[in-house]
This record gives structure tokens, sequence and C-alpha cells, in this order.
């Protein structure tokens, strides 16, 4: 066998608690998988597909009425006109769409620009097109400002005559952090005049709380002229092992990320997209899940107020951190796996998403809330009597 690509790359944190969780017993807060069902609506639909015998290849850049769907989306919610036809590609999820994206705007030895904390598919996907990550780091909070935010200075000082790409993940995994305005702005300046290609991950577009919008590249057209932006059904739709997601972009490169998309997967599953298409035909099927998930972002921060583990703001996704410096002196790795195997509440150390080791942060954890009420009551209970 010949060497690696991915040499230092083995099982992801995410595969090794949830398996250490199911041998303890534990209550899984550490991926990110709801545990209830999809709207009994839309698995009607599916079914209806498969009845109706859409069970063959779909076209290579997906079902024509799921590209519509998608494209009556951005307009009613972004303001933005994608052509379906020209401009939107369905993938297998976003993971796909990310790691096509990657390989369609840089050659060997170009710089990817990512903000750390950084989910951990992005590097493998620079790594294996022969390019260079080159990881910033984000603002820690402060007691002025207790959110993470992106450091645009230290973006800017990181940009060489190297860098093909900047790769952006709003609302962010792991921290929860959010663009504002002058977020855009400040990339609208970094970019312009330049080559740069950018890669948003947006898959938690639904999931911005306290009454802030979700701030899409798609909504800055000096942005979007130069952006892949990437989203999927699997967190809106509760049904992350679907893998239905989907990337917008303008023709040029468009047609460059197909060339990939088509000798990847060349198309995914037909009767999901049928069946997705004709249950998000309404632009509106999304409205309700700020709400949702902000109801179950309270709920937990009010549980974990009655624990020894201190929330941090949470303006985004469906995950929040924790810091357990009130609990434990150990670092992350061994800390999570304590707590699963001695306490039975499992969750993801914020080391897994960090690239220099000098920057991780001692004592901070994440916890998914995209669960049942009951489950997340019956962590409480367990997590007070740490």
């Amino acid at each position: 066998m010949s060497s690696s690509r991915l040499p230092d790359v083995g099982t992801t944190i995410f595969t090794i608690m949830s398996q250490l969780a199911i041998e303890h017993g534990a209550i899984n807060l550490g991926q990110g998988f709801p545990d209830f069902l999809p709207d009994a609506g839309l698995i009607d639909r599916v079914e209806a597909a498969m009845r109706a015998g859409h069970d063959q290849y779909a076209p290579m850049p997906g079902v024509p009425a799921l590209r519509q769907a998608i494209a009556a989306k951005y307009q009613a919610h972004y303001g933005r006109s994608y052509d379906p036809d020209a401009h939107i590609t369905i993938t297998s999820g976003a993971t796909q769409a990310l790691m096509c994206a990657v390989f369609a705007c840089t050659a060997p030895g170009d710089e990817v620009i990512v903000l750390e904390p950084v989910y951990d598919s992005y590097l493998p996907s620079i790594r294996l097109a022969g390019a260079v990550a080159v990881p910033v780091a984000m603002r820690k909070p402060t007691l002025e400002d207790p959110r993470y935010r992106p450091d645009w200075d230290a973006v800017r000082a990181a940009i060489t005559p190297r860098t093909a790409a900047i790769m952006i993940n709003f609302p962010h995994n792991p921290t929860g952090a959010i663009l504002l305005e002058e977020d855009l702005d400040a990339l609208e300046s970094l970019v312009a005049d330049s080559r740069i290609t950018l890669i948003s991950d947006e898959v938690y577009e639904h999931m911005v709380f306290d009454g802030e919008p979700h701030r899409s590249l798609a909504t800055r057209p000096a942005l979007a002229e130069r952006a892949f932006v990437i989203s999927s059904f699997g967190k809106a739709l509760h049904a992350t092992g679907w893998k239905i997601g989907w990337c917008c972009a303008p023709a040029r490169l468009t047609a460059e990320l197909r060339k990939i998309h088509q000798f990847m997967v060349f198309s995914v599953s037909t009767p999901m997209q049928h069946g997705i298409a004709a249950f998000v035909a309404d632009p509106a099927v999304h409205d309700e899940l700020p709400g949702f998930y902000q109801a179950r972002r309270d709920h937990l921060a009010q549980g974990l107020a009655a624990t020894r583990l201190r929330a941090l703001p949470c303006p985004g996704t469906f995950f929040m951190l924790a810091d357990y410096s009130d609990v434990s002196q150990l670092p992350q790795q061994e800390f999570v796996r304590w707590l699963t195997t001695e306490h039975g509440v499992t969750t993801i150390p914020v080391s897994a998403f960090m690239v220099v080791p000098e920057r991780v942060e001692p004592r901070i954890v994440r916890l998914c809330f995209a669960k049942q009420t009951q489950t997340l009551d019956d962590a409480f209970g367990r997590l007070r009597a740490l």
C-alpha cells in the first residue's frame, strides 16, 4: 500500500464519543443530531415519491423541482435571485458540497483561510485538494463581549498572494457565533479587487435567535458573486441521515463544482429530492424553526444554571458551549470521557475543532440541544450530581 493521503486522520471524536455513549448508556448531547422525528407530512411525501416511481438516477444537478424550491427560498429569505438551472446543485449533504467547492476553486499549493475553531471536515478537504489550510483564530469571549467573534484584522493579515479561498461557517459550529452587518462589510472590504473565492457553510441558517436574522452571503451581491453558498435539509428538516444538501453559486463557479460533483457521486437520492421538493415548496416552511430551537436553547441554559457547568451565550446553531472549570481541571478529552463513563452524559471537547494546540481553551465543551425536552431534563438530573 502506498502512503496515506491523510496520515494523521483517524476515527472522528464524534464517532468515538457516540460509541462510548452507547457502551455506557449515556445521554448523548455530543453529536449533532435530533432525537425527534421529522414532520409526518415530509415522510408521507417521500413515501409518495417512492410509490410514484421516482427510483432511478436523478439528473446530475438535482431534481428540477427541488432546485426551483431552493431558488424561491433564497428570493424570499435573502432577496437573491439564483437560476435553478445554472446556479443551484443538489449534493449529498453539505459535507460533499464543501469538498466539491474546495476542489473546484483551489489548485495544489494554494492557501485556504479557515476560522478556528474549525469544523472537522474542512481541513481534510483542503489537504486532499493539495491546498494548505491557514487557520485564523476567532476572538474569544470577554467581559465586554461574551460572544465569539470573527477577527477580520487577523484574516486580512493572513491573506497572501497564494490565498485562493476563505472558508467560513455561520452560524458557527461549535461557538454559535453569527454574522452581523459589520461582518459582511468587513468581508466585502477584504475580498474586493482580489481573486479570493468564498466558501460559506450556512447549514444552521434557520437557527438564529433573539430576533436576529441570518445574514447570508447571498444577501450581498459583491459577496454572492464570488461565493459558494452551501446549506442542507438535514438540520432544517430534522433528518440528518437523509444527506440532501445544496450549493448556490454563480454560473462560472457552479460549472467547476459540477465537474467534481458528477464524478464524486453523480447524483443523490431521487425520491428524497422529490419528497423534499413537495414539502418545502412554500418558503415559509422554515419560519418556525428559530422559535422552535430558541425554546430548546433557553431550556438548556436554564437547566445548566442549576449545575456547576456555566453556559456560554448561544446566538445561533443548535449547540451550546459550557465551561466546566468549577467541576474539574481535567483536559477536555479526558473530561468528556469521564463525564460519559462516570455520570452518563456525553459532550464534545472544543479542542476537536482546533488546529493550533496552543489556542485551545482549557475547559470548554459543546452540548447539542436538538433534543426532546425530556432528554434534556434527564441529562440535567445527572449533571446536577457533578
